[in-house]
């Protein structure tokens, strides 16, 4: 298959790696193609390409089969057109929700899609992705589902500030009001609010959780009925974050302080920041929980996984970071079980559970650790009191 991938950085140029590896034939399109060369190596080419410009799009990826998106979702929208222009499959790993904050964006082009008889898989990564994987396996046993939680663990010893994958995107994160769905509908809630802890399967524990802007909430209640969703995360990663945002130093009219969010470490950085010791250490981890009704009987399932850190990767000669290595694998394994007769743009929720499943057995066996539990409750009220 030929593969075009917009963006070279952390995460894009994993996946162009991994592809390539797996005998597609692959190439990148990036605003500045000599940087590319950091995170792609020699056996990958990489021409220009502006993100904000459909035909710039069009002209780099013109001949591809597959159109992968993995730059900050502000782009999404020429990225889609250009797939469409060029009647091929499209990938993308986020929602930009700038003009509804509360549905993905890439929605609106399902119809196009359809009548064109593509799939254009939204949000494909790990968080969301992987996430919404979860979630749906969990809810396909039950009847009813009444509250799903999703809980990100993101954990980095280092001496000093580092960005282990896109500084937009983390920044983008970081200044966004979280989104919730509650009681049928949606909210905006203050960010880093409702501290709560919550277990993670081993070698993490127990951990602070706090509110954050992610987008499963953006396609999830819009594909699986429920009540209550909302997402919170953990981990040294966002503790540091809520201190500088109630220092008054994480708002949007303030810009990115490069000071804070310095650019992307690339492959050689990275090696370079362990030797001299500066960067020890990163580990990564979702779990989901889905509380809901099978039959009479009320449970919760819990689902979740532990990602391979950055000491594994390091052991394994792979210079890379624990979310830009799971976001590259999981998009890979969504494009090796590409579902066959499935047209519009979908989330990862709403393709067929066998493609599901399929995905999850995939990365069980690239070393990702999954961890599955069930509860049984005496009645709703015990359910939703856990």
């Amino acid at each position: 298959m030929k593969v075009f991938i917009l963006g070279s950085g952390a995460t894009g140029g994993v996946l162009a790696q991994l592809l390539h590896r797996r005998g597609h034939k692959v190439w990148c399109g990036d605003r500045d193609a000599k940087r590319g060369r950091a995170f792609l190596g020699l056996n990958i080419s990489c021409v220009p390409a502006n993100a904000r410009k459909r035909l710039s799009l069009v002209r780099a990826a013109r001949g591809c089969d597959l159109f992968v998106n993995t730059v900050p979702a502000a782009f999404n929208e020429a990225a889609v057109e250009a797939a469409l222009s060029l009647g091929v499959r499209y990938l993308d790993m986020a929602s930009h929700l700038e003009h509804d904050p509360f549905k993905a964006e890439q929605l609106r082009f399902h119809e196009p899609f359809k009548r064109l008889g593509r799939l254009a898989l939204i949000n494909a990564g790990a968080a969301p992705g992987l996430t919404n994987v979860l979630v749906a396996l969990a809810a396909d046993s039950l009847d009813e589902v009444t509250r799903t939680q999703i809980r990100l663990f993101e954990n980095t010893e280092s001496n000093e500030p580092i960005s282990t994958w896109s500084a937009e995107v983390a920044f983008d994160e970081a200044t966004s009001k979280p989104r919730v769905y509650r009681q049928g509908r949606f909210r905006l809630v203050r960010r880093f609010g409702e501290a709560e802890w919550f277990r993670f399967p081993p070698p993490i524990g127990e951990v602070r959780v706090v509110l954050v802007a992610q987008d499963e909430v953006a396609t999830l209640p819009h594909f699986i009925r429920m009540t209550d969703l909302d997402v919170k995360a953990g981990g040294n990663d966002i503790d540091r974050l809520r201190r500088w945002y109630r220092q008054g130093k994480l708002w949007p009219s303030a810009g990115k302080s490069e000071q804070r969010f310095p650019p992307t470490v690339n492959p050689a950085q990275i090696a370079g920041l362990m030797r001299q010791r500066t960067l020890h250490d990163a580990c990564f981890a979702v779990a989901v929980s889905v509380v809901g009704k099978a039959g009479s009987i009320w449970c919760e399932h819990k689902r979740s996984c532990v990602f391979t850190s950055l000491r594994q990767l390091r052991h394994k000669r792979l210079l890379t970071t624990p979310i830009a290595y799971a976001a590259a694998e999981c998009a890979a394994a969504f494009i090796r079980h590409w579902p066959k007769r499935v047209a519009g743009v979908l989330p990862p929720e709403a393709l067929p559970r066998t493609v599901r499943q399929r995905i999850v057995a995939d990365l069980r066996r690239k070393g990702f650790e999954f961890h599955a539990q069930t509860r049984r409750f005496k009645g709703k009220q015990s359910a939703e009191a856990h």
